[in-house]
């Protein structure tokens, strides 16, 4: 994750093409003729022995015969030849080269190193950046930079497109020039052995000129970096993906329901969305996406509610079928509106949503009924329809959408898009469109499609920037108990826990279990059974059976010991029948659970070897995989994101209550999620495991089976994670000068409440000395998010908290830092209650960041500081900070080399 030296392969000022050619039909040649075509104003060195000027431009038959050191080099040549000279262009100075060159993974050289990994030794060697191998290229048009050896230019836009295929850039390059649909950044990873998915998404979301991102993703190498670049760049700008491969790589035997439901494309889905990214899932999508993403009125749109305008009935049907399909919202027109429509309309006219024009429409229609929607309050944005008709001109009608647009600019803040159904009589119409910066598509379908990208977006970034509720108890689980039970395993060597051992698991992670008693044979079952009380449930127990129902395993509703006597020795005898080869398996004898109203849930957790850990939950039982209703998420969880876990199943419904079944305690199953996702990052040495069934009703919850695999831990539990979880080891208390008892601990997203409470408190001169502005109460719940719920990956924010006069706890100072992506720079911003000056807070606040920083190997930690704000320049003095006034900025800018 480093946007290190990229300014150079995105903004070179020099290039040099190294295999450029004169030959037809050689890629050397094609490079050649797109970046002298492109316009590119720097100087542009092709270098090849063979000739002396290559497309009319001098040529240098080696590297060391250039004049001047490239900023970018372009590599076309054999791939054996690349990793020298990617030795020789370090050594000369260059910092970024594109790798055209495919088959260096498939070649190694005369050490038996492979070509890749030598290429990307002799890279690190010079901090070079690299863009390949194995890719199309690079495309910037705004600077004139056409790296590629594509067939077709790209325009000027503020979409930047990454993509690992480069066969699917030329389509989209091909597609986007017809509709006239530019780029900011056009990039070709291919094997992205260096320059990745984390790097660009930094670049990007960074870049005033992007306004949008889409991404082709085949597969993800650093899922730290690629969730964590993802979610800073979804927060700034829409990003859209199309994810490759949706069917599971093989399908492997798992120890667990989880392992067989959770599913490789499901984990991607969940990641993207965790990201607050949107998902497209085929080219048709994802052209509608950039449709939709490349026009300049996409700000425009807030709401969800669609008016849909059209001459026609029946795809005005269509649109409303599939908007109501994918989960959107016609507008209900109001009274007033149907009156001024009935103005304008014939009589006819549907006198609803959608609002149908009739056929024979003329423009002077569509442009009066486009300016009552546009004025109409309960219209968030409008589809425009068209069909064509022997009566009425498609141009005319939209050239008079677009007369009513500009007529109404300014006047409106509605989101318009239009769809000119059929081919040869309403090109002209789309053409107009188009070259006016409104969105428009080919059907009704396509249009709503991509309509609710964009609401599904904003859904998605409301949804990760809720404000959670703090979990319903305090959790604090037995973790050297539930580590000792894994040990114990482990040294034995196994890989499963027996049932009873995952319930110990579960039991002290504060998750209610069934009693559950381990017998060896039929006689132990019945006197247990007895000493117990009926009714009792009898399972097989052996760590080689992992699925007890398989075997006949189960047998529920004993009422007596001889009734449980038979019963084993009837799983005795199916299972030496069905699994012969099972060791000496024995029994558990356990209270059958009685829950009123109870559904039967799976909780579980496998590890995905993309993302790490992910959780499932869904609709239990014996049928769990036949029924498959489950959805998966990442870890860490808080009550919001549980919450939402659980809606996307259709056992949801049922957990709500229906006619006399009361609901279930959404709290309760919401509160096990977070601990099994706290079990996963506590004990890494947990693969898999699932609790099925999990009964939930209004009561709460009750674990009725349990499994769990385990296996020696390869790195501690948080760095498997693909999001960092919250670092209670980071937690500290201290005492003010005053005595009172204080927590120095990392920021969470329930804080937020605290913290309004918190800026309330805080005198006018201290905000102002904090934001260099008035806040306060006018700060908006988004902002406020983004203060409170952080990326522990690339910020950090600690705040001292202590209980006030009635024992709550409030805040009473913070610290943060934001830290480059390449963790060079850290850039710090402090602010504490004023009653509390002299206490030493803000020192031991101070102090406690440059610790942090200190040890996550950040250089050099950089605030800015008003003038007149002298305690503060004073502290950061005796610190050690260096002081130097910026009189264009009129700031004192602070510095600390750590």
């Amino acid at each position: 994750m480093s946007v290190r030296n990229l300014e150079y392969l995105f903004r070179p000022q020099s290039i040099a093409v190294i295999g450029a050619s004169n030959r037809p039909q050689r890629v050397g040649t094609v490079l050649m003729r797109n970046l002298l075509e492109a316009g590119f104003s720097g100087p542009i060195m092709p270098v090849n022995p063979k000739h002396t000027s290559i497309a009319g431009v001098l040529a240098y038959p080696d590297i060391a015969s250039l004049p001047l050191t490239p900023d970018l080099a372009v590599i076309c040549t054999p791939a054996s030849t690349v990793p020298d000279l990617i030795d020789e262009l370090g050594k000369r100075g260059t910092r970024a080269a594109i790798i055209i060159t495919a088959g260096l993974a498939r070649h190694s050289d005369d050490d038996g190193v492979s070509l890749q990994q030598r290429l990307r030794e002799r890279a690190r060697e010079h901090g070079m950046r690299l863009i390949g191998p194995n890719c199309l290229g690079l495309l910037v048009p705004g600077v004139g930079l056409n790296a590629s050896f594509s067939h077709v230019a790209a325009g000027p836009g503020q979409i930047g497109f990454v993509t690992q295929s480069g066969a699917l850039a030329t389509s989209v390059l091909d597609w986007a020039a017809s509709k006239n649909i530019g780029f900011s950044h056009f990039v070709s990873l291919g094997d992205a052995l260096d320059v990745d998915f984390g790097d660009t998404l930094d670049y990007l979301a960074g870049d005033p000129g992007t306004r949008a991102i889409l991404l082709y993703i085949e597969s993800i190498h650093e899922r730290r970096t690629f969730m964590s670049a993802a979610r800073a760049a979804a927060r700034i700008k829409p990003v859209v993906v199309i994810k490759a491969g949706r069917v599971a790589e093989g399908a492997q035997a798992a120890a667990s329901h989880t392992g067989a439901l959770a599913g490789a494309d499901n984990v991607y889905d969940a990641a993207i969305s965790r990201a607050g990214m949107l998902r497209v899932y085929d080219f048709h999508e994802l052209f509608a996406a950039v449709e939709t993403l490349a026009r300049r009125s996409l700000s425009r749109q807030q709401g969800e509610r669609l008016a849909i305008m059209t001459n026609g009935g029946g795809p005005g049907v269509m649109a409303v079928d599939r908007l109501i399909d994918l989960g959107g919202t016609l507008a209900e027109l109001d009274e007033a509106t149907i009156t001024a429509l009935d103005a304008v309309l014939p009589d006819n006219w549907s006198r609803g949503n959608p609002i149908d024009i009739i056929g024979d429409a003329p423009g002077s229609r569509y442009a009066d009924a486009l300016e009552i929607l546009l004025q109409a309050k309960e219209v968030d944005s409008v589809l425009v329809m068209h069909a064509p008709t022997a009566i009425a001109s498609s141009t005319e009608g939209a050239q008079a959408v677009l007369d009513t647009l500009e007529k109404m600019q300014g006047k409106h803040g509605k989101y318009v898009l239009t769809n000119w159904m059929g081919e040869l009589a309403v090109v002209e119409a789309r053409k107009l469109f188009s070259a006016a910066d409104i969105a428009t598509y080919r059907t009704p379908e396509g249009a709503v499609g991509a309509f609710m990208h964009i609401v599904n977006y904003r859904r998605n970034q409301e949804l990760l920037t809720q404000t959670p509720p703090s979990a319903p108890e305090e959790f604090k689980p037995a973790k050297e108990a539930a580590r000792l039970v894994i040990e114990s395993a482990l040294a034995s060597g196994r890989d499963m826990l027996g049932e009873a051992e995952a319930k110990a698991v579960f039991s002290a992670y504060a998750i209610p279990v069934v009693e559950t008693h381990v017998v060896a044979d039929p006689a132990s079952a019945a006197k247990t059974a007895q000493r117990m009380g009926f009714p009792v449930a009898l399972k097989v127990h052996s760590d080689q059976i992992s699925h007890k129902s398989d075997v006949g395993g189960v047998v529920l509703d004993l009422e007596s010991a001889e009734a449980v006597h038979d019963a084993a020795e009837g799983i005795l005898g199916r299972v030496a029948e069905l699994f012969p080869e099972a060791r000496g398996p024995g029994f558990t004898v356990q209270k059958m659970a009685r829950m009123k109203g109870a559904q039967e849930l799976i909780i579980g957790a496998t590890t995905d070897p993309i993302f790490g850990p992910v959780l499932l939950f869904g609709q239990g039982g014996t049928a769990v995989e036949v029924i498959a209703d489950r959805a998966v998420a990442l870890p860490p969880l808080n009550m919001s994101l549980a919450r939402e876990l659980i809606r996307r199943t259709r056992v949801y419904r049922l957990l709500k209550g229906y006619r006399d079944t009361p609901a279930a305690d959404l709290d309760a199953i919401c509160l096990s999620l977070i601990k099994v996702a706290q079990l996963m990052i506590d004990l890494p040495e947990i693969v898999e495991l699932d609790i099925n069934p999990l009964f939930a009703g209004p009561e709460g919850v009750l674990a009725l089976d349990a499994r769990i695999a385990v296996a020696p831990a390869e790195c501690s539990g948080p760095e498997r994670l693909a999001i960092r979880p919250y670092p209670q080891e980071l937690e500290e208390r201290f005492k003010l000068k005053d005595g009172r008892e204080v927590l120095l601990r990392p920021i969470r997203p329930e804080d937020e409440t605290a913290h309004y409470t918190f800026m309330d408190k805080l005198e006018p001169q201290d905000i102002y000395y904090r934001f260099f502005g008035v806040v306060g109460n006018h700060m908006s719940h988004r902002d406020m998010a983004r203060l409170t719920q952080i990326d522990y990956d690339r910020e950090m924010a600690f705040i001292a908290t202590a209980k006030d006069d009635h024992g709550k706890p409030e805040t009473l100072g913070v610290v943060r830092t934001l830290t480059d992506p390449d963790n060079t720079v850290a850039e710090y911003a402090i602010i504490a209650r004023s009653d509390l000056k002299g206490q030493g807070l803000g020192r031991k606040l101070m102090q406690k960041m440059i610790d942090y920083c200190k040890a996550r190997g950040t250089r050099e930690i950089i605030g800015q500081i008003l003038p007149d704000n002298r305690p503060m320049i004073s502290l950061a003095r005796s610190l050690g900070f260096s002081a130097k006034y910026d009189s264009e900025e009129n700031v004192t800018v602070v510095r600390l080399k750590l």
